[in-house]
């Protein structure tokens, strides 16, 4: 999952500075984790301890409140409320990479990543969008071709994946939404060559950055199967102690 996480990590300082190009610096003074890393944290503490999904994002939610979290979910996560609020936000996909990494049938990855969704993402398309995220993520982990992982995602979730990048890119802003995430952010993933790449073309789109790169981090990482020493190096420097620990914990249990 750690590579979802670089994709958060980079990303966060273009999210509202966004640059429609993949020649930007990967790091820099204001690099920092967002509440995409906060939340994918959390999601892989659930399958490390067996702490229930509303516990874990409460807890990691609230040790880290000024993480940027979107307005419906702050308001759920700061209350006493348990409860789903039908939300279709992108936040269901850019927590979701440790179930993909994590699982070994992807009818179990698809039934995981519903469970981690439904919590608060209980619509329909917020389902979908950690469904398709996880899926990508598990079949990129198997070894199947971008052209396979392709067909199984349109054929599965009917998303549309045959817009270029450069078609996307001109007229793309900020959505919040899964609908228009996801598909953008596999989409970077598939016109990729390498690990690197694949963040540098996710922040390119545009829009909400650390989502987009934290989606494709996460499929990328599973594809690639390696990610540069440097940029490691530069994330987990930028994470605090307890979030650094669940990451080598996972690592440990389930490889990079």
């Amino acid at each position: 999952m750690i590579g979802a996480i670089a994709g958060d990590v980079i990303g966060s300082v273009f999210e509202w500075h966004n640059v429609k190009t993949t020649d930007f610096p990967l790091f820099s003074s204001k690099t920092t984790f967002t509440d995409d890393t906060v939340m994918t944290i959390a999601v892989a503490d659930h399958i490390l301890s067996g702490r229930g999904y509303v516990d874990a994002f409460k807890h990691w939610g609230k040790k880290y409140p000024m993480s940027g979290y979107g307005g419906n979910f702050a308001r759920w996560l700061f209350s006493d409320d348990v409860k789903p609020y039908n939300s279709w936000g992108n936040g269901s996909a850019m927590r979701v990479s440790p179930v993909g990494f994590a699982y070994e049938s992807i009818e179990s990855v698809l039934e995981e990543a519903k469970r981690s969704a439904e919590v608060t993402h209980n619509h329909p398309e917020g389902i979908k969008g950690a469904q398709a995220t996880a899926s990508a993520i598990f079949l990129a982990r198997q070894g199947q071709a971008k052209e396979d992982i392709k067909k199984y995602i349109e054929e599965r979730f009917a998303y549309n994946l045959n817009r270029s990048l450069d078609e996307i890119r001109p007229t793309y802003k900020f959505n919040e939404s899964c609908q228009e995430t996801v598909p953008e952010a596999i989409t970077a993933f598939l016109e990729s060559d390498s690990f690197e790449d694949a963040i540098r073309k996710a922040i390119s789109i545009g829009g909400d950055s650390d989502t987009l790169a934290c989606i494709t981090g996460g499929i990328a990482q599973a594809y690639y199967k390696e990610i540069p020493f440097d940029i490691l190096d530069n994330v987990k420097k930028r994470l605090k102690p307890d979030l650094l620990m669940i990451v080598e914990e996972f690592e440990e249990k389930f490889g990079l």
